[in-house]
C-alpha cells in the first residue's frame, strides 16, 4: 500500500471507531453501477463539512488493492448488496488529494509535483511496465493498461481548491483542467473517477475540458440526495440514542432539501452536538464569518433587497444557470445567490427555484456577517425584536404597532416596493429573536386556509403558539376574524396550551400610525 497508490482503509477503519458513525455504506452500491460505463466519471459538490473527505476514504477501503476490508464492512448496510463480493478490493486505486499538492508546490508547479509523487509510487508497483524516461502520468498509464489490461479507480479530494484558492489564476487553472481531462477522459485504464469538492465544474463559455464528468451538486443531487447529509431518519435515530430533543435538533440544522428527501441535516453540526450534548453553531465555527461578509456586501442590482427578504424568514427565487462555478466571476445576483447555496449558507428549493436559509445555525452567522457590515437598518429591527416579543407575549397591541412601525419604516430604507410582501418582510424581521423560541412557518395549511406566519414554540420552550395574519388597508380585527372563521387554530394538532392570535394590518395612507394591532388569548386543553 502507498500514500496514493492503493491507500488501504485506515482512514474507514478510523471512521467506523468513532463514537458517532452513520452508516452510509449504500452508497457503494450507487457507485458500483457506475463503474465501466459510460457515466463512470461523477462529480460530487457539497459544503465543507458535509462528509466528502469520509466519503472518498470508505470508497478508498472497498475498492483498494492491498487490503482486505470484508471485516470492516461486516454489518453494515451495503454487506448485503449483491455487488458487494463484485469489486471488494479488486482495483488499484489511485487517490489524489488537490489540497496537499497545492499546498507543498503552489499553482504553477503542481501537476508537475503531482505527477512526480505518483510516479515514483506508481514505479515501485509498476515499473517494469513503462518506459524509465515517462514523465508524464496518463502515458504511464496507459502503457501499464497495454500490457495487463489493469484499470484505476481515481478518488480526487478537494480538485476545486484551485478555483477557491487562486481565484484569478485562470490560465493556471485552465492548465489544470487540462491535466485532469488528458488524465481521465476517454482513457481505457480509467474504471471509474469520483471527484469532490465545494464548486461544481468551473465553465469557461460554451467549453468545459471535463465536460465527460456527471455533476451532483447542491442543486441537484439525483439519486445522492440521501447522501448528501444526514436524512430525517438517521437524526430521529441519533436524537433517541443520545436523548437530545429532536424538533430542537431540526431547528438548529435541518433545512436543506431536495426533491425526494425534504429534510437534509447538517452531519457535522448534529454529530457535535450529539457528542457534546448541546446546541450550538459548530459548522459555522469551522470557518470566519468574513467569507460570508464578503457576499452579502456584494453591490448588484437587488442583491440587498432579495438577502433581507431571506432575512426577514422569506423565499427569493434564483436563476442558478449563469453562475460560472468559481467565487469571483459575477454577473447579477443571482450568481452570488448560487454561490451561497453551495458553500451551504442558503439552502435550495429546486421545484420552485427559490432559496432560502435554512436553520438558526446559519441565521446566527448572518447575523454576526450584519453586526460589522453595512447593514445598519436590520440591526436595528433585530435589537429591538426582543422587546417586540415580549410586548406581543404581554397582549399589548399598541406596543406591537408602535414596533412594528419602526421595524417597516427601517426595511423600508432598503426595500423597493410597498406591499403585502414588504410587509411580510418586515414582520418577518421585527420578530427575528422568536426564532430562538420557536420554529417559524410560513404560510402554514390551516383550516380552510392558509395562516401568514405561525410560530411553534420548540418543546422546550414555555411559550404560547402565535398564530399571525396581516392584513393590507383593511383592519387588525379582520385579520382576527379570518384566523377564528378559517379554523386556523385547528391545524395546531396535537398541540396543546395557549395560542395567541395575532392580527396585524397595514395602512399605507395613515402616516402617523400605519399599523394597527389586536391579540387574542386562545387555550387549547
Amino acid at each position: 500500500m502507498g500514500f496514493y497508490l492503493n491507500p488501504g482503509n485506515k482512514g474507514f477503519w478510523e471512521s467506523i471507531r468513532s463514537k458517532i458513525y452513520v452508516d452510509k455504506t449504500n452508497l457503494i452500491a450507487c457507485i458500483n453501477s457506475l463503474v465501466n460505463t459510460k457515466e463512470k466519471c461523477i462529480c460530487v459538490s457539497r459544503p465543507r463539512r458535509f462528509g466528502k473527505s469520509m466519503t472518498l476514504e470508505m470508497l478508498a477501503a472497498y475498492y483498494s488493492r492491498g487490503c482486505d476490508s470484508a471485516d470492516l464492512f461486516r454489518g453494515f448496510q451495503i454487506e448485503n448488496n449483491n455487488t458487494f463480493r463484485e469489486h471488494l478490493n479488486r482495483y488499484d486505486v489511485l487517490f489524489l488529494n488537490i489540497q496537499q499538492f497545492l499546498s507543498r508546490a503552489g499553482i504553477h508547479d503542481m501537476t508537475e509535483y503531482l505527477q512526480r509523487a505518483v510516479m515514483k509510487e506508481l514505479r515501485e508497483t509498476y515499473g517494469g511496465l513503462f518506459s524509465p524516461e515517462t514523465t508524464v502520468l496518463a502515458e504511464a498509464l496507459e502503457e501499464i493498461y497495454a500490457k495487463t489490461k489493469k484499470q484505476f479507480i481515481f478518488l480526487i479530494d478537494e480538485w476545486d481548491c484551485v478555483m477557491r484558492e487562486k481565484q484569478e489564476a485562470e490560465e493556471q487553472q485552465r492548465n489544470y483542467l487540462d491535466f485532469l481531462r488528458n488524465l481521465l477522459k476517454d482513457q481505457p485504464y480509467v474504471a471509474l473517477a469520483y471527484m469532490t469538492g465545494i464548486l461544481p465544474i468551473k465553465k469557461y463559455g460554451s467549453h468545459s475540458a471535463l465536460n465527460m464528468f456527471f455533476e451532483y451538486s447542491m442543486t441537484d443531487q439525483k439519486e445522492l440526495e440521501e447522501y448528501t447529509g444526514f436524512t430525517e431518519d438517521e437524526v430521529r435515530e441519533l436524537c433517541c440514542r443520545f436523548d437530545m430533543d429532536f424538533q430542537e435538533t431540526g431547528s438548529w440544522y435541518d433545512g436543506y432539501m431536495f426533491k425526494r428527501f425534504l429534510h437534509i441535516y447538517n452531519p457535522r453540526s448534529v454529530v457535535e452536538a450529539m457528542r457534546c450534548q448541546a446546541f450550538s453553531g459548530y459548522w459555522i465555527s469551522t470557518e470566519t464569518y468574513e467569507a460570508l461578509k464578503i457576499y452579502m456586501d456584494m453591490d448588484f442590482d437587488g442583491l440587498r433587497q432579495d438577502m433581507t427578504q431571506i432575512l426577514g424568514g422569506g423565499r427569493v427565487r434564483v436563476n442558478t444557470r449563469s453562475f460560472q462555478n468559481d467565487m469571483h466571476t459575477f454577473k447579477t445576483k443571482d450568481d452570488v445567490l448560487t454561490l451561497l447555496i453551495h458553500l451551504g449558507y442558503l439552502a435550495y428549493d429546486s421545484g420552485k427555484r427559490e432559496v432560502f436559509i435554512p436553520n438558526r445555525e446559519i441565521m446566527e452567522e448572518f447575523e454576526t456577517a450584519m453586526s460589522v457590515s453595512g447593514w445598519s437598518s436590520v440591526m436595528r429591527i433585530l435589537k429591538a425584536s426582543e422587546k417586540l416579543l415580549a410586548d406581543t407575549l404581554a397582549c399589548d397591541g399598541e406596543r406591537v404597532a408602535e414596533g412594528l412601525d419602526r421595524a417597516h419604516g427601517e426595511a423600508a430604507s432598503i426595500l423597493t416596493y410597498n406591499d403585502e410582501n414588504s410587509l411580510s418582510c418586515a414582520i418577518g424581521l421585527a420578530y427575528y429573536s422568536a426564532r430562538k423560541d420557536y420554529m417559524l412557518v410560513r404560510e402554514f395549511p390551516a383550516g380552510r386556509g392558509f395562516a401568514d406566519i405561525v410560530f411553534l414554540p420548540l418543546p422546550s420552550v414555555n411559550k404560547p403558539a402565535l398564530v399571525v395574519e396581516l392584513k393590507y388597508d383593511k383592519d387588525a380585527q379582520t385579520a382576527i376574524r379570518q384566523i377564528r372563521d378559517r379554523q386556523y387554530p385547528q391545524a395546531l394538532e396535537g398541540y396543546r396550551g395557549e395560542i395567541l392570535l395575532v392580527g396585524i394590518n397595514y395602512n399605507k395612507e395613515d402616516k402617523n400610525k400605519p399599523h394597527s394591532c389586536v391579540i387574542e388569548r386562545l387555550v387549547v386543553r
